[in-house]
C-alpha cells in the first residue's frame, strides 16, 4: 500500500517504479486520458517513469470526447497539448451518432472501451491503462452492494484484467484520488472538471456525496477498498476449488450439453455447486448470463428435489435443467414461442 508524502501527498518517482511496474511487459500501451485530475496525473506520472528507464515500452494517449458537452472539445485539445509537452504521441476520439436518453453513463463506458481498444488494436498497443483510484473502487463496492451483486462482483475492479484480447492496467487503484491532484498542484499541471460528476440524476455522484457521511462510520474509501482485495482474494480460492470440483463431477462437457453426477454435486459446499451449474447455464444457455438471484433460487428448488428424490425440470436463461436421481442435465432450452397477434374485430376503430 503506498503512503502519503507528509509534506503535500504527491506521488515521487520512487512510487512510480511501483505503481507502473507491470508497464514493461507490455511493447506498447495507451493511457485513456480525459482531460480530469486522475487520467491527467496518469499522464504526468507515466512520462516521469518512462523518462527514467532504458528502452522503456511506447506510450500513446487518447481522449474520448463524448460529444455530450461543449467543452469537450477544448478539454481534449487541452490533454493532447500536454502530452506533447511530455512528447507523447496524443489521439482524439469521438463518440458520433445519437445518445440514448436512459442509460447514458452506462452507454458512454461502453462506448469508450469501444473506441479506445479499437485504437489499441489498430496501433498494436497491448495494454491500455485507466486512471481508477481508491475512489472509485469504493463507489464500484458501494454500487454493487445496493444491486446485490454476489461475491464475483464484489470484488470491485481488478488490477489487472482482459478485453478483446487486450490487457487492461488500473494502476492507481490503491491510490486516493487527493494524492493524483497532489502530485498535480506540486507540478503546478491544470486538469478539467467534469460537471456530470456531481450530478445528482447520476448514481455515482449519489454515492460519491454520501462519502463524507460513511467516512464518519468508519465506511471510508480505504476501508472498502481493503475489502474489495480480500474479496478477490477469496474468489480465486473459490475459483480454484470450482476448477477441481468440475473436474470430480462432470460427466459431459460440452458447447451442447452439460451432466453432472447429482450425487457428487450436491454434496459439494453450496456456493461450489452453484457455480458450477451456473458456468454450465451459461455456456449451453441462449439467453445468459444468468442472473444470481434467479440462479440460487434454482439451485436451491433442485437441492429440494434431490432431497425429496422427485425429478425437477427447469428452465433458465435459455438452458434446460433435467434433475433425475443420480444426474443433472443442461442443455439448450427450445427457443420461445412468439405471441400470437390478436386479429382485430372487423369494424372496430383503431
Amino acid at each position: 500500500m503506498l503512503t502519503a508524502d507528509p509534506r503535500d501527498g504527491a506521488i515521487g518517482r520512487r512510487e512510480c517504479d511501483l505503481l507502473f511496474g507491470d508497464f514493461s511487459n507490455h511493447r506498447a500501451i495507451l493511457l485513456a486520458v480525459s482531460g480530469g485530475p486522475d487520467s491527467t496525473a496518469l499522464m504526468l506520472l507515466a512520462a516521469r517513469w518512462r523518462s527514467g528507464r532504458k528502452n522503456p515500452p511506447g506510450v500513446i494517449v487518447a481522449t474520448v470526447d463524448h460529444r455530450l458537452r461543449k467543452e469537450s472539445k477544448a478539454e481534449a485539445a487541452a490533454v493532447a497539448r500536454l502530452a506533447r509537452k511530455l512528447k507523447i504521441p496524443h489521439h482524439t476520439l469521438s463518440w458520433r451518432g445519437a445518445k440514448p436518453k436512459r442509460g447514458l453513463p452506462e452507454a458512454a463506458r461502453e462506448a469508450r472501451y469501444a473506441l479506445l481498444l479499437a485504437l489499441a488494436k489498430k496501433l498494436k498497443a497491448d495494454a491500455l491503462v485507466t486512471a481508477h483510484t481508491q475512489d472509485d473502487q469504493a463507489e464500484t463496492i458501494l454500487h454493487r452492494i445496493g444491486r446485490g451483486s454476489g461475491v464475483t462482483g464484489l470484488a470491485g475492479i481488478r488490477r489487472v484484467g482482459k478485453r478483446e484480447g487486450v490487457t487492461l492496467l488500473r494502476p492507481f487503484l490503491d491510490v486516493p484520488k487527493a494524492r493524483l491532484v497532489a502530485s498535480l498542484r506540486k507540478e503546478k499541471v491544470s486538469y478539467a472538471l467534469d460537471p456530470t460528476n456531481a450530478d445528482p440524476r447520476f448514481l455515482r455522484p449519489r454515492l460519491r456525496a454520501l462519502a463524507p457521511l460513511l467516512a464518519k462510520e468508519g465506511i471510508d474509501a480505504a476501508r472498502l477498498s481493503s475489502l474489495a482485495r480480500r474479496i478477490a482474494r477469496a474468489e480465486a480460492a473459490i475459483e480454484a476449488s470450482v476448477n477441481r470440483a468440475h473436474v470430480n463431477s462432470a460427466l459431459v462437457c460440452g458447447e451442447e450439453k452439460a451432466e453432472y453426477d447429482a450425487r457428487v454435486l450436491f454434496a459439494f459446499p453450496e456456493e461450489i455447486g452453484l457455480r458450477l451449474v451456473g458456468r454450465a447455464i451459461d455456456r449451453v444457455g441462449h439467453e445468459g448470463p444468468a442472473e444470481l438471484g434467479k440462479l440460487e433460487a434454482l439451485f436451491a428448488a433442485l437441492g429440494e428435489a434431490r432431497r425429496t428424490g422427485n425429478r425437477l425440470r427447469r428452465t433458465l436463461a435459455g438452458a434446460l435443467l433435467d434433475l433425475s436421481d443420480s444426474r443433472l442435465a443442461i442443455t439448450a432450452a427450445p427457443p420461445r414461442r412468439a405471441p400470437k397477434k390478436r386479429s382485430k374485430p372487423r369494424g372496430t376503430a383503431r
